[in-house]
C-alpha cells in the first residue's frame, strides 16, 4: 500500500437508522435497478432509458439523477430526474443540449450536477433542477476534434472542500493515452472553458480511465480502468494529497470496469462491469466478492443510506 494510505482511514459515523442501497444502471435493458447492498432485493425502478449511464442519489430529497448518453453520433443525450422508487420522473436537461453525458456527481450543498459530455467534449453543471447550465471545460469543439478520443471526457468527481473538479479523458481503446486531470470548479476570471489555465494532468498515460469517486475524509481519489491488464480492467487509487508516482491497483481482472461507488463509513466499494458483474470489496481491495453476474451490460452504480 503506498505510504499515503497505509494509516488508519478516517470513517464518518453513519446516519442513525440508516439502510444502504445501491442503484444500478443497465444500459443493454435501459433499464435502472434498485437493490440491497449484498444484490437481493432487486427490483427495477425505472424502464425505457435512452442508453443511461451515469447516477447520483440525493436521499434527503428522495430523488435519483441520471444521464442517458443517447446515440453517439445524434447530439440527443439528456438527464432526468425521479422520486428513489422511480415515480414523478422528469427530464430536466432535455435533448440537444449535452451531446453524450456520462457520469454525474451531486453537489447537494451547493445546489449543483457536475458531469461529464464525452463526444461533446465538456465538463458541464447546471442547478438540480437542470437550470443555469454551465460548460466548465472544453477539451475541443466540432466533428474533427470529436474524431480525436483524447479529448472524449467520461468520468467526473469534484471537492468541494478545495473547491476542485478531477474528471477522465479515455483516449482510444488500450491506448494508454488515457488521463485524469483536475482544475478549479470555477473558470478563473477573463479566461474561458476552452482557454482555461489552472488545468492540471493528475495522471497520464493510463489504459482507460473511466469512472471517478472521492473520499472526501481520507482525501483519496478512485477510479475504474477498462482498458487492458495488467492496468486495466482494475479499480485504482491515489491520494490527491501527497500524488505517488503510480496509482495503487485495488482490483484486477474485471471484464471492463465502469462504475464505481464508496461507502466510506463500511468501509466498502460497489464495482460495476460491461460484461454485467457487480462487485464488493474493502476500501483497500481486500475481501473482494463478486454479488451478481450476468446482469446485461452495467454502467453507473450509486450508493445511498436510505
Amino acid at each position: 500500500m503506498n505510504d499515503a494510505l497505509a494509516t488508519e482511514s478516517k470513517r464518518a459515523p453513519r446516519r442513525k437508522g440508516a439502510v444502504g442501497r445501491l442503484f444500478v444502471l443497465e444500459l443493454s435493458g435501459g433499464r435502472i435497478h434498485s437493490m440491497s447492498t449484498d444484490g437481493s432485493d432487486r427490483s427495477v425502478i425505472v424502464s425505457d432509458c435512452h442508453l443511461p449511464d451515469g447516477i447520483a442519489v440525493d436521499a434527503e430529497a428522495n430523488h435519483i439523477y441520471w444521464t442517458n448518453m443517447g446515440v453517439p453520433n445524434l447530439n440527443d443525450g439528456s438527464i432526468e430526474r425521479a422520486d428513489l422508487d422511480g415515480k414523478n420522473r422528469r427530464v430536466i436537461v432535455p435533448q440537444g443540449v449535452t451531446f453524450t453525458p456520462k457520469q454525474i456527481q451531486l453537489d447537494k450543498k451547493n445546489g449543483k450536477l457536475y458531469w461529464c459530455d464525452r463526444e461533446g467534449m465538456r465538463v458541464m453543471r447546471s442547478n438540480l433542477d437542470g437550470s443555469e447550465i454551465e460548460t466548465l471545460v472544453e477539451a475541443g469543439r466540432g466533428d474533427a476534434d470529436r474524431r480525436d478520443q483524447t479529448r472524449w471526457c467520461v468520468g467526473i468527481t469534484i471537492d468541494p472542500v478545495r473547491k476542485q473538479i478531477y474528471w477522465t479523458q479515455k483516449g482510444p481503446d488500450n491506448a494508454d493515452q488515457g488521463r485524469l486531470f483536475r482544475a478549479g470548479i470555477e473558470i478563473p476570471e477573463g479566461e474561458t472553458a476552452a482557454s482555461r489555465s489552472d488545468i492540471e494532468v493528475f495522471f497520464d498515460h493510463l489504459p482507460e480511465p473511466i469512472d471517478l469517486e472521492l473520499d472526501l475524509e481520507n482525501r483519496v481519489l478512485y477510479w475504474t480502468d477498462r482498458g487492458d491488464p495488467p492496468r486495466g480492467n482494475t479499480v485504482n487509487r491515489a491520494s490527491i494529497e501527497a500524488k505517488p508516482q503510480a496509482p495503487e491497483i485495488l482490483l484486477a481482472h474485471l471484464m471492463e470496469g465502469i462504475g464505481i461507488a464508496l461507502d466510506v463509513p463500511g468501509d466498502r466499494m460497489f464495482v460495476t462491469d460491461f460484461a454485467g458483474s457487480i462487485y464488493s470489496a474493502r476500501l483497500d481491495g481486500s475481501e473482494e466478492r463478486n454479488l451478481l453476474f450476468a446482469q446485461g451490460n452495467l454502467t453507473g452504480i450509486a450508493y445511498a443510506e436510505i
